[in-house]
């Protein structure tokens, strides 16, 4: 786990390896693995979502942001979904609403989430 700081915000960035989120590890676990170090932000890499995250249609997803949300963490989903989002245009949705409030974030990369919190 790589923990950073960027405007007095701290940021806990996951490993490619560990449980999947959405599947093995929930909102709360996600949580309770980076708690020692009392993230603002908590980065999760594509790899590390399980299958049907990105199908708005199994709910996965958006039971994951709220529980995040509840908790006062915010969630950035880091890597490459281009081919998820131009498949489906209620991802599509979900992801430009979710980057235009800002609170979460679906990024590219982590310079993509160093440039979106300014």
């Amino acid at each position: 786990m790589n923990i950073t700081r960027h405007k007095g915000l701290v940021i806990c960035e996951l490993p490619p390896e560990g449980g999947l989120l959405g599947g093995e590890l929930t909102g709360p676990d996600l949580i309770g693995e980076a708690y020692d170090a009392d993230p603002d932000i908590i980065v999760v890499p594509v790899i590390r979502l399980a299958p049907g995250f990105l199908d708005l249609g199994t709910r996965i997803a958006g039971e994951v942001f709220q529980k995040m949300e509840q908790y006062g963490r915010r969630l950035v989903i880091q890597g490459d979904i281009a081919t998820e989002v131009a498949a489906s245009k209620a991802l599509h949705d979900f992801v430009y609403e979710t980057n235009r409030r800002g609170h979460h974030l679906f990024v590219p990369d982590h310079a993509g989430l160093i440039a979106r919190l300014g």
